[in-house]
């Protein structure tokens, strides 16, 4: 029972059967195959949008090298302060903007507080040779927290980016949590809202290893096949990357496997947070769940063998994230143990 992360899980049965298949036979290489050629247009029909789509390796190259594209040296790009970008990519934002600074804003939930970033944005720097240029804002989908952004509140940001000229980015390595937890179009909760650039998770979402950076303004990705390849994701075997995406896409397995992992998370919550002394501590809209449990509990669950992340030793606090694969068999096993402790 590992609930440490949705990157613990394996592959989907699916994006394995797709792997075999495209393993069979030469093609093109650099992403002149066959698969590689249908991204955009398998991307724009799920958006119902024009899009230019890249495939890349991780989570952190699709963030970096797609905020590279809109946010230049002497930039500022606005965060949350709890945004991955901030705390777990050491300082690839930075290398790979060539310098942009991170402003980082606070926010409940780990969502940016819109009226901190008008605040931020009311200091004068624009056009100010002596400070950063305020050029994006990078929001989070699902947040840190396990918490997601409505349409609303996306639109909320994206109306201060039109406003000050930024370009709006969201890094959705849980995106298809969000979009699932929502139940929205992805075209509701990214272009329609104001969205210019999409890091599409699928590695945590039960990919081998992949994700695309989805433009949704084409003219903003004209430097990303050169700063791709400078930055080492352009990959020669580019079909094993691509057919992954569009098995994902196809019949919806990335929305269906998505909501397999929300479902046990909110399962989770609820019998968790009913437990005598325990706490749920954000609201649970995608998979993850932060819970604030007594030490017996918690020790009763690794002495059955369950794995998660101590969030706060000194608050007591826990995380357990649930990927596709979990089973209401494995989140009853977890409660139970709590809950047997706890008598």
């Amino acid at each position: 029972m590992d609930f440490r992360s949705d990157n613990v899980a394996g592959a989907a049965p699916e994006i394995m059967a797709a792997l075999m298949e495209a393993n069979k036979g030469d093609v093109s290489s650099y992403g002149a195959d066959p698969w590689s050629l249908k991204l955009d247009a398998a991307f724009s029909a799920l958006f119902e949008h024009e899009c230019k789509v890249f495939p890349v390796a991780t989570g952190t190259a699709a963030n970096v090298l797609s905020l590279s594209c809109i946010a230049p040296g002497y930039g500022a790009i606005y965060c949350h302060q709890d945004a991955h970008i901030v705390t777990d990519e050491c300082n690839a934002p930075e290398f790979f903007t060539g310098g942009a600074k991170l402003v980082t804003l606070p926010g409940e939930n780990g969502k940016i507080d819109v009226a901190a970033l008008d605040a931020a944005l009311s200091l004068g720097w624009a056009g100010s040779q002596h400070n950063p240029q305020p050029s994006a804002v990078s929001i989070t989908q699902a947040t840190e927290a396990g918490t997601v952004y409505s349409v609303d509140e996306v639109a909320a940001i994206a109306e201060r980016c039109k406003r000050h000229n930024m370009k709006l980015h969201m890094d959705g390595a849980r995106f298809a949590n969000a979009v699932a937890g929502l139940n929205v179009a992805p075209a509701d909760l990214t272009w329609r809202a104001g969205v210019d650039v999409l890091s599409f998770g699928a590695t945590k979402n039960g990919a081998m290893g992949v994700e695309a950076v989805v433009f949704f303004k084409p003219e903003l990705a004209e430097s990303f096949l050169y700063r791709r390849k400078r930055g080492a994701h352009l990959f020669s075997k580019a079909r094993f990357l691509s057919v992954q995406l569009l098995a994902m896409l196809d019949n919806g397995l990335w929305l269906r496997l998505a909501r397999e992992a929300n479902a046990r998370a909110r399962e989770l919550a609820d019998g968790l947070g009913n437990l005598p002394g325990a706490k749920v501590i954000w609201p649970v809209q995608a998979n993850e769940v932060f819970v604030q449990l007594p030490a017996a509990a918690a020790d009763a669950m690794r002495k059955r063998g369950a794995l998660f992340h101590t969030w706060s030793e000194a608050d007591s606090l826990y995380r357990f994230v649930c990927a596709f694969d979990k089973t209401r068999d494995d989140t009853a096993a977890l409660v139970q143990a709590a809950s047997a402790a706890l008598k």
